[in-house]
């Protein structure tokens, strides 16, 4: 009973966070809905183990999830005014895309370094560099926003093991196993849709 209540926020959001990568897995736009309340409920858990990153990261995805949840619903292709279909990144994107995770890893690195005492600021800010381009590939429907995911929650779950947050490492270790299925998922459909594309 100790156990549990020392760390019942922590098996909360990992019933949240499972709910949520179930239904990223299946594109589903409810996915969104968790995507606001989950991480709202994790920022008192990540700064009472002082990972600071982790804790201003969790207040970027409540935001980026209300942003993700108004592009799912409003957002339509030009063409068909249908809803966005789940496609690769262009390759235009790929430059830039990598740019801007390498300076996010390094911004977030100096400020945990500089004006936080983060155990481990090197790993936290590179899960938060992937994390966060991760997330915005996901509003967009890249399939490649699975292996930013993949290489975060690998990250994570070794920063979970030295802060001691076991349910956590469980969490994310199963997030990569339904990341992996979730990619070629994804690239199933992103192939289904190049193809209709192509049908006159």
């Amino acid at each position: 009973m100790e156990f549990l209540t020392a760390h019942w926020l922590e098996i909360v959001t990992t019933v949240l966070g499972l709910l949520y990568i179930w239904l990223e897995y299946r594109a589903s736009i409810w996915l969104w809905t968790v995507g606001i309340v989950m991480p709202a409920m994790q920022v008192y858990l990540y700064w009472d183990h002082g990972l600071y990153a982790f804790a201003a990261l969790t207040c970027y995805y409540t935001l980026a999830a209300v942003y993700g949840l108004a592009v799912w619903m409003f957002r339509k292709t030009r063409k068909s005014q249908q809803p966005l279909p789940i496609i690769y990144m262009p390759r235009r994107f790929y430059s830039a895309t990598a740019a801007v995770t390498l300076a996010l890893w390094g911004i977030t690195y100096y400020i945990l370094t500089t004006y936080t005492d983060s155990p481990t600021p090197l790993l936290e800010s590179l899960s938060n560099a992937f994390s966060i381009v991760g997330l915005w590939a996901l509003t967009r429907k890249f399939v490649e926003q699975w292996c930013f995911w993949m290489i975060a929650n690998t990250v994570s779950c070794v920063i979970y093991l030295q802060t001691d947050m076991p349910y956590y490492i469980f969490l994310y270790g199963l997030y990569n196993i339904i990341a992996i299925a979730g990619y070629f998922k994804w690239k199933r459909e992103a192939k289904r849709v190049k193809s209709d594309q192509r049908t006159p």
